[in-house]
């Protein structure tokens, strides 16, 4: 083995092992995207902050993602940044429709029969929002996947 792939091996290794310690602290985290109708300003508020918590982590465990990705095709893993930055907005915008939920905790009240269209609104909304930042973490999760088997595996065994 040259003293090139050696470095690489080393280096691969400290990232590898980086991730695996945030994806352990991720999961400890563990926030749900699923909607509670809940209609407490505290429920939201303890929501805001457990999805801040869990976006910080998670942010974290991307970028060091991105760090390893480099090591080893700095193409992808410029296209997996961009995932990141883009995953960052849609957590951003979660939260703000969290915030105006917070603000006016009764939009999530099942029982109100009479809500305007906006409760109804911010109601589709948060499902919407919530539904995407699931979907695309997936997505993110399966594309690092790939990438690890098709360029890291042989590289860290």
């Amino acid at each position: 083995m040259s003293l090139d792939q050696e470095k690489l091996k080393k280096s691969a290794k400290k990232h590898s092992e980086k991730l695996a310690n945030l994806g352990m602290e991720l999961g400890k985290i563990q926030f749900s995207y699923k909607v509670e109708r809940k209609p407490s300003k505290e429920y939201w508020q303890k929501r805001i902050d457990d999805f801040k918590k869990y976006n910080e982590k998670g942010m974290e465990y991307y970028n060091q993602t991105y760090s390893l990705m480099n090591l080893v095709n700095k193409e992808e893993s410029q296209i997996f940044l961009l995932s990141t930055s883009k995953f960052r907005q849609l957590g951003l915008k979660l939260i703000e429709v969290m915030e105006k939920i917070k603000e006016n905790p009764s939009i999530m009240d099942s029982k109100d029969k009479q809500q305007s269209k906006w409760s109804k609104e911010i109601r589709e909304q948060i499902t919407e929002h919530s539904n995407t930042c699931i979907h695309y973490e997936k997505d993110m999760n399966t594309s690092f996947r790939e990438f690890y088997e098709k360029h890291l595996k042989k590289i860290l065994e």
